[in-house]
């Protein structure tokens, strides 16, 4: 069962960490789309947002301090789904439905985080101190 958990958080925390890299490389191209969805401060907040990705993934994958991790990307995926990927004021079909899987996909992955509070610490195989 330990590994299944340590496999889970790899994985897991693996797409939090890759999307964290991401916010930093993509970092002009994000900044201007979140200013066009009318996020305050764009570069401000893309560079908090990939901030909380790479620590709070980081924080899943090794198991330390995971409260906090998680804490952290619960702080980054509520606003997130609901400023950038705010599907029902589209009226485009297409980009109504992109919006709509982004926003369901960040609902599975907080209802994930939530989950993981319930594994009693410190997690098996972790780093935790």
């Amino acid at each position: 069962m330990n590994v299944l958990i340590l496999i889970g958080r790899i994985i897991f925390g693996g797409f939090f960490i890759s999307s964290g890299v991401n916010h930093f490389m993509g970092f002009e191209m994000m900044t201007q789309y979140a200013k066009m969805k009318g996020v305050p401060f764009p570069a401000v907040a893309q560079g908090v947002a990939g901030i909380l990705l790479l620590l709070g993934g980081l924080s899943i994958l090794f198991g330390i301090y995971p409260c906090v991790g998680i804490v952290m990307l619960v702080a980054f995926l509520l606003p997130v789904s609901f400023m950038m990927h705010n599907f029902w004021t589209l009226a485009d079909p297409q980009l109504r439905m992109a919006d709509k899987v982004n926003f369901m996909k960040n609902m599975a992955l907080l209802g994930a985080l939530l989950m993981f509070l319930a594994i009693p610490l410190p997690w098996a195989l972790s780093v935790a101190p």
